[in-house]
């Protein structure tokens, strides 16, 4: 006997094709239900080679309650911009995880989304406090009052080019840094309240000067 299968909506299940018979299946964003799913690009100012080891270049923290942030994907890029390194180590950029996340950041640039970031117009304002989300500009981001896990999430190592023979990049546009495969069983980022992340440049050669963008995208939900 045939057993159909009926959707929440009473449409019943329908396959593909006579040999194989697959089930027909039509792939869908994370169900956001009246929040909503946002990205974020932004670029820091020209930062030094001098930043101390573990600088926080980029910081997402996460403060409401009851609702979760689902992290999709991090992008980032990074190209030499006044001054070439001098010869040493390479560019070593990583993402970590905070717990316990109760003061934001401090320094570079402040984040305001109110209304914007959408990826569809008639999705609500995203729950992203003003502020909890900022990139450096010249300088290290202050790490406000957090517990950052002491393993990384994602880690580049990166060339720094030494001459302007060089054409100066160190990270290629759009290199992913953190990315969850939702559909072949990843499980992306999920934070809780006073959860986040942050981009650290663990480790830059002497003497150059640099600039990163950073590009995320997440969404916002009641349950995941």
């Amino acid at each position: 006997m045939a057993i159909q299968i009926i959707g929440n909506g009473g449409t019943v299940s329908e396959v593909d094709g006579t040999l194989f018979r697959a089930q027909r299946v039509t792939s869908r964003p994370v169900d956001h239900g009246a929040l909503g799913a946002y990205a974020y690009g932004g670029t820091t100012g020209i930062l030094p080679a001098a930043l101390a080891a573990n600088s926080e270049i980029f910081q997402f923290r996460w403060a409401n309650t009851p609702n979760f942030a689902v992290i999709r994907k991090v992008r980032i890029s990074a190209c030499v911009t006044t001054t070439f390194f001098a010869a040493g180590v390479p560019v070593q950029i990583d993402l970590v995880k905070s717990t316990a996340w109760s003061v934001a950041g401090t320094g570079g640039t402040a984040i305001t989304p109110a209304a914007l970031l959408k990826r569809r117009t008639s999705m609500g304002s995203t729950l992203m406090v003003a502020g909890d989300m900022r990139i450096a500009t010249t300088a290290a981001l202050g790490a406000g009052t957090k517990t950052l896990e002491t393993l990384s999430l994602s880690f580049i190592n990166a060339p720094g080019p030494i001459t302007a023979s060089l054409n100066g990049q160190i990270i290629a546009p759009g290199t992913i840094l953190w990315q969850a495969e939702v559909g072949d069983g990843e499980h992306p980022l999920v934070l809780a309240q006073n959860e986040g992340f942050s981009i650290r440049s663990v480790a830059v050669p002497a003497t150059g000067t640099w600039m990163a963008t950073v590009n995320v995208d997440w969404s916002e939900v009641t349950q995941y």
